[in-house]
């Protein structure tokens, strides 16, 4: 498909940018303590750009050194002596006909005082307490409100030296500058409190000191939360189309769309639930109002998406964020039709997970994400020598590509008929046709290789002998676990696998045992279909396992479903009248009726083969769910890793 709306050349003031696709800001957890622009990160934009973006916007870039810090490990423009490392970054990025913008950022009361230097207290305009962070800030006088105004302005003039292309406020997300705007957050009395107009003057103040000191055809962007999403207390869509309307008459060059804040749930960041151009609605009512041009994210994984925003003038620029750090070759695979090249973003929020918890960005379908230099230049010195990988699922799948391409001669034995292991069973829920992209794009990936790829053929020990291979990938999966409770075998009794593959059906009233991934998304989909659900778990919570942000969005629909769950519940039995069931806590017993129980209990490793092929070559690797039962991002990226080190 051509994409005549997306690889057209776009304007922000007088800087051209060669296509529509913007790399919005995401933190990398990249930088140097420091603040300074590590060898690692600039290689991660680099590559980003070398895959064809045509405007990058850096991760949050620190302006306040004392109370600022987002990250651990975060950019930062605070002081001359992080021009230099920051140059090099932007140079890098224009190699390759790239614009790059710096985003500049303060946490405010969305930050944390323990990674502020020496535990400082963290600040905001008004004194209280985010429903995560949890920490009182210091509300902030008059005159300190004006220095951090000075920092913000040091800071784009800093970037400017450095040879950015213009800078980016992070007025969105509940973060600093979107706390002196909002309603909900800003509730002082002085001139930058009240009414509309004083809750702007803030970042007005800042907008007009760095348009004197840069120049007035320095570009100065904003990024707006349009809709914060709590109701009459904060913004809303209509007074987020106000702000767009402002800021464009103090003479910003652009409105990046987004929405939420950290009180309003997982609405920030768009989990495999949220379908695609989610935010349409934002970002359609900001270009009708202004005149600059609008960027937006819209949870774009297919360029097909992007390319339909564009023709219906929805926006002006497409942020695809997580799909090109799914894919850095995005748009380059995009501008030549090859759609289905792309390794597309699943949704798993891996890659904001990984920074919550102070690591790196990583990503589930993208091993090198972060890892860029680490995983540089593949050597190819396979030399001919056989490897037989067991299993084609996306562990064995992943190992097999990395292997042909070292120059290994791979066979691949799959059991079944096709690939895709247990992707072939998740994705017949709900929303989980991301899965499914996963799989084909694999099996085109592998097809364009010399692998002798060999379905319907189930491998022993004594096969893999006759092979007389030099090295085995035993990535054979696991079976589904079936609890050996009284009535396991009885007619109410399924195993979830054998639902999804429709090869068992279930009556009106359902009970799933079990509550990880599989377990939930199952109830979804059966109360779509007009089930009466109910989830057991023997564990305190329900989704114990499941990546917050993830279960946040499940966890609300299953509310919303009206599916009951019962946490700290053990089967006992499954019965003629439904299932019994014991509360661990206190011990009570109850029968409860149900037409059928579906067991999602999860996966067993196959050790019993892989112990048997150890056995008979020790040098073999045991991978994914045969090693013990794994994710996406674990199986692939464990795969990865090891493939591109083997030495048999």
């Amino acid at each position: 498909m051509a994409y005549t709306k997306l690889f057209q050349p776009g304007k922000i003031g007088n800087m051209t940018i060669k296509n529509r696709i913007v790399m919005p800001p995401m933190g990398t957890g990249l930088a140097l303590h420091n603040g300074e622009a590590s060898d690692e990160i600039i290689r991660y934009y680099e590559e980003r750009a070398k895959g064809g973006c045509g405007l990058i916007f850096t991760e949050i870039t620190r302006v306040d050194e004392a109370h600022g810090w987002g990250l651990s490990n975060q950019l930062a423009m605070t002081c001359a002596g992080h021009i230099g490392r920051m140059q090099r970054l932007i140079d890098t990025v224009h190699k390759y006909g790239t614009r790059i913008f710096v985003q500049l950022h303060h946490p405010g009361r969305e930050g944390h005082a323990r990674l502020n230097p020496n535990g400082n207290q963290v600040v905001a305009p008004t004194a209280f307490v985010t429903s995560r962070c949890e920490e009182m800030p210091h509300e902030l006088s008059i005159e300190e409100a004006g220095a951090i105004i000075r920092m913000y302005v040091s800071a784009a003039k800093m970037a400017q030296l450095a040879g950015a292309d213009g800078v980016e406020l992070h007025g969105a997300h509940g973060y600093f500058l979107n706390q002196w705007l909002s309603p909900f957050s800003n509730k002082r009395t002085d001139k930058y409190g009240g009414s509309f107009e004083n809750r702007c003057r803030f970042v007005d103040e800042i907008i007009f000191g760095i348009k004197k000191i840069c120049g007035k055809d320095f570009p100065v962007g904003i990024r707006l939360s349009i809709d914060e999403y709590m109701g009459d207390e904060g913004i809303d869509l209509a007074m987020g189309v106000e702000l767009a309307k402002h800021f464009e008459s103090f003479g910003v060059s652009h409105i990046n769309v987004s929405c939420g804040i950290y009180e309003s749930g997982y609405v920030i960041i768009p989990a495999y639930p949220f379908p695609q151009a989610c935010r349409r609605h934002l970002c359609s009512a900001v270009k009708a109002a202004v005149s600059i041009p609008v960027i937006s994210i819209n949870n774009i994984k297919e360029p097909c998406v992007a390319e339909q925003l564009l023709e219906e003038g929805a926006c002006d620029f497409v942020a695809v964020g997580r799909g090109q750090l799914a894919d850095p070759e995005w748009a380059n695979k995009a501008k030549r039709g090859a759609d289905a090249e792309i390794r597309k973003c699943i949704g798993c929020c891996r890659c904001i997970d990984a920074i919550s918890y102070g690591r790196h960005s990583q990503c589930s379908v993208n091993p090198r994400l972060g890892r860029e230099l680490e995983y540089d230049a593949l050597i190819k010195d396979g030399n001919g020598r056989k490897i037989v990988v067991v299993g084609g699922g996306v562990a064995g799948m992943q190992s097999a590509k990395v292997l042909s391409e070292r120059g290994f001669a791979v066979t691949l034995l799959e059991a079944e008929s096709e690939l895709g292991g247990a992707l072939n069973v998740a994705d017949k829920n709900v929303n989980k046709e991301k899965l499914t992209w996963l799989v084909e794009t694999m099996k085109l990936e592998l097809s364009k290789l010399d692998i002798d790829i060999r379905l319907n053929t189930r491998a022993d020990a004594e096969m893999i002998r006759e092979l007389n291979p030099d090295g085995v990938f035993v990535c054979c999966g696991g079976t589904h676990i079936l609890p050996k409770v009284p009535g396991y075998d009885s007619e109410k009794a399924v195993q979830v696998k054998d639902y999804l593959l429709g090869k068992r059906t279930v009556g009106h009233s359902v009970a799933i045992i079990g509550s990880g991934a599989t377990g939930v998304e199952t109830a979804a989909t059966l109360v779509r279909k007009g089930h009466d659900v109910t989830i057991i778990d023997m564990l305190p919570t329900i989704g114990n396992g499941i990546i917050e942000r993830v279960m946040g969005v499940l966890r609300a629909q299953l509310v919303q479903m009206n599916v009951h769950m019962m946490p700290n519940t053990k089967l006992l039995e499954v019965t003629s009248l439904g299932a019994k069931l014991e509360n661990v806590n206190t011990g009570e017993v109850n029968e409860l009726e149900f037409d059928s129980v579906i067991f999602a209990v999860g996966i067993r490793p196959q050790h019993e083969l892989a112990a048997q092929i150890c056995e008979m070559l020790p040098n073999s690797v045991v991978l994914g769910d045969a090693s013990n039962a794994a994710t996406v991002f674990e199986a692939i990226n464990d795969a990865f890793g090891a493939a591109w080190v083997y030495e048999p």
